[in-house]
């Protein structure tokens, strides 16, 4: 699409996404940022309007991202390191929503309002469903 695979590296130290690596991958982040501070100084602009314009810029470039995400070149170690790393990150995720989610019942039991929040429940349930589908297809295909 826009931007090049060879222009980037994943970010390995501070979280999920693309490292510039070139000087290719820096020009790219800037011409990225160029529209969004255009769009924003402009003052015939509604909020509607301007929402419907940066919403448009940030979904193509999200999707860019997620394209040269895909092309990234990576050997049989990087990918393996990645997943141990995705792994370990999940399972921190996993146990901190599950104490919110114990604590918010607890809370809510104690204070007679039990209150299920529907994010932590959504997140929580819909990891479970994955992990089983996943499963179901990775020792179908064995």
């Amino acid at each position: 699409m826009l931007g090049k695979s060879e222009w980037f590296e994943r970010r390995k130290y501070g979280g999920w996404g693309l490292r510039p690596a070139t000087w290719q991958g820096w020009f790219y982040v800037l011409v990225i940022l160029i529209p969004v501070l255009i769009v924003s100084s402009i003052s015939g602009l509604s909020d509607y309007q301007r929402n419907i314009i940066l919403g448009a810029w940030i979904a193509l470039i999200l999707v860019d991202s997620l394209d040269i995400m895909m092309h990234l070149r990576k050997d049989e170690r990087s990918r393996m390191h990645e997943a141990i790393s995705e792994r370990n990150s999940a399972w921190f995720m996993v146990i901190v929503l599950t104490a919110g989610f114990a604590y918010r019942l607890i809370q809510g039991a104690n204070s007679g309002e039990l209150h299920i929040d529907p994010i932590i429940a959504t997140a929580l349930f819909g990891a479970v469903i994955i992990k089983g589908v996943s499963n179901y297809i990775l020792e179908r295909k064995n």
